[in-house]
């Protein structure tokens, strides 16, 4: 095997301890073109898609990607902002606020952002990181739920690398965090402070992203993880059992995904005389399609047009103050034990001003 090029080499050179943001992906543009080809990478991935490759591959090239993409760009579109894709956005000003956050609390560290589908792709990352001098890499995917489909897939993408280049470096990696004391604060904060903006709701729905129902029989903790964030999210809320309902969204397929199913729910809510939900969507950190076109919009009109009179969408994580918090206590408890090199004044004031301008709140 033909492995990549090595950077340089200079001796006395800094060894640098980096870490690696990963997130979903997303389209280069709102465009039929780019959701083909997002798509076709998305759904090649047999962590994602479950079935005999050959029979899927007829599926996917025969029928869904001469359909999908026009729908789907649709749909991008509606959400796109001046600056690009919401998802895009938020995970890159995630990546600088973390390295920002670290820096202000003495632990330099290189930090970048990838995309498990898309780009920047974790390859190019782990590449880049590498020419920086980085010998330690810790690999965080920014999914507090462990699911086979995302969080093995983007461990599944680091392996692929590693396998690609001769020397290998340190890898960690951060499974879950969905019980973390510090990213259950963060949304408890969040959803309080909606509140405190627009008063309370009938019923609080946390919708997270759906997996089909076998992977739950095959041993895929997923389904737990999620059932366990919300419980201890409501009782940092202090809301009973029957303020919150925890639901799964974006089926794909005939198969059985895990229930009660978003959309449906919410429908019924409002047949039974629900007059007013919030739904948030502790499964995203980033605010992305999932969240701004399929629940701000499509579930909104689902609950309204069902009979309910005032349906709120309630933002995910983003670049709020204390998530960026939570995420440097959950980087630095699991990069114990490495040596950290000192960056230089210039470099960690750099940090400090680049989280700075991104606006993180004090």
């Amino acid at each position: 095997m033909k492995h990549r090029p090595e950077p340089d080499h200079r001796h006395g050179s800094l060894e640098r301890v980096a870490v690696l943001l990963v997130n979903l992906g997303t389209p280069d543009a709102p465009t039929a073109p780019a959701l083909r080809r997002y798509l076709a990478e998305f759904l090649s991935d047999p962590r994602v898609v479950e079935i005999p490759r050959a029979l899927w591959w007829l599926i996917l090239h025969g029928v869904i990607l001469r359909v999908r993409p026009r729908k789907s760009a649709a749909k991008y579109a509606s959400i796109w902002t001046d600056e690009g894709s919401p998802l895009a956005v938020w995970t890159a000003k995630q990546a600088a606020l973390l390295a920002g956050y670290l820096g202000e609390r003495g632990t330099p560290v290189l930090v970048r952002h990838a995309m498990r589908y898309g780009q920047p792709s974790v390859a190019s990352q782990l590449d880049a990181l590498k020419a920086e001098g980085a010998t330690r890499i810790l690999v965080l995917p920014l999914y507090p739920q462990y699911a086979a489909a995302t969080t093995a897939s983007v461990f599944d993408a680091v392996y692929a690398w590693a396998a690609s280049v001769r020397r290998v470096p340190e890898l960690r990696f951060v499974n879950h965090y969905h019980d973390d004391d510090g990213y259950i604060g963060a949304l408890a904060g969040r959803i309080e402070g909606h509140w405190q903006a627009h008063g309370r709701p009938e019923r609080l729905v946390l919708s997270f992203h759906g997996v089909p129902e076998r992977t739950l029989q095959l041993g895929d903790p997923y389904h737990c993880e999620c059932q366990k964030t919300a419980r201890l999210l409501r009782e940092r809320l202090s809301l009973t059992p029957e303020q919150v309902l925890v639901t799964f969204q974006s089926r794909f397929g005939r198969a059985r995904w895990l229930e009660p199913y978003t959309e449906p729910t919410l429908v019924a809510l409002a047949r039974s005389g629900v007059q007013r939900v919030d739904v948030a969507c502790p499964g995203f950190t980033s605010d992305c399609l999932e969240t701004l076109e399929e629940i701000a919009q499509e579930a909104r009109h689902a609950f309204l047009e069902a009979g309910g009179r005032e349906f709120r969408y309630i933002a995910c994580l983003n670049d709020q103050h204390e998530w960026i918090a939570a995420l440097s206590a959950i980087t630095i408890r699991h990069l114990q034990g490495w040596p950290l090199q000192p960056a230089d004044g210039a470099e960690m004031r750099a940090q400090a001003e680049r989280a700075q301008r991104l606006g993180a709140k004090r």
